[in-house]
């Protein structure tokens, strides 16, 4: 069985919100997706694009409706072919199982503060910070995942630099908006991780670590 990410830990709870299908095939592995539905405490509804290997599914016999239980890791790639978004959000799943308790969505992170933070005010006055947090994977790639801080954090999140090593535990929103093209107003929908606890680790605890 595979592990869990200490770096990138990805638990989500809810239920499946279509039929799976087909999403792509690499190094002789074939990959699915379906979309994960999560009531937050709002009552608001949080859509996740979940992918998962051939195998996990074929052992879960996977249909609309079912409560499920995720866990693995928030991922991105660059989509190069010109449609929809240019940083496409999913998670990964490692371990997928039945589930029948209550609607559950956390991540925790770690990684490096990869451009600058971007404070700004919501329409209603309120303060929000944008990050993009860039997270190793075993395999030595990255994962660049966007993050959001409000009030405080975000203030405190505004004087961080590039390259700062940050932890951050949050959860995993989806956001739908209209992108005005040539062809008119589209509906899109974004992923970003919605950050409630942040902390700068400081470079001699870092450097510590990678001896180890």
């Amino acid at each position: 069985m595979d592990m869990i990410s200490e770096s990138n830990a990805l638990r989500l709870c809810g239920a499946a919100a279509g039929s799976p299908f087909y999403s792509h095939s690499t190094r002789g592995a074939e990959f699915w997706q379906f979309l994960l539905s999560i009531r937050r405490l709002s009552g608001t509804e949080d859509r996740i694009p979940v992918i998962l290997r051939r195998e996990i599914l074929d052992r879960l016999s996977l249909s609309e409706g079912d409560r499920l239980q995720v866990e693995g890791e928030l991922r991105s790639f660059n989509n190069r072919r010109g449609e929809g978004a240019k940083l496409v959000i999913t998670a990964y799943a490692r371990q997928v199982q039945r589930w029948d308790g209550p609607d559950e969505n956390r991540l925790s992170l770690l990684g490096t503060l990869c451009k600058p933070p971007s404070l700004r005010q919501t329409p209603l006055g309120r303060d929000i910070c944008d990050l993009m947090l860039a997270v190793n994977r075993r395999c030595g790639r990255s994962d660049y995942l966007p993050c959001i801080c409000w009030g405080s954090l975000a203030r405190r999140a505004a004087a961080w630099q590039v390259g700062d090593r940050l932890r951050l535990v949050g959860r995993v929103q989806s956001r739908n908006y209209l992108k005005v093209t040539e062809q008119g107003q589209v509906e899109r929908t974004a992923y970003e991780v919605s950050v409630t606890e942040a902390s700068r680790i400081p470079s001699a605890v870092t450097e510590a670590a990678e001896v180890r």
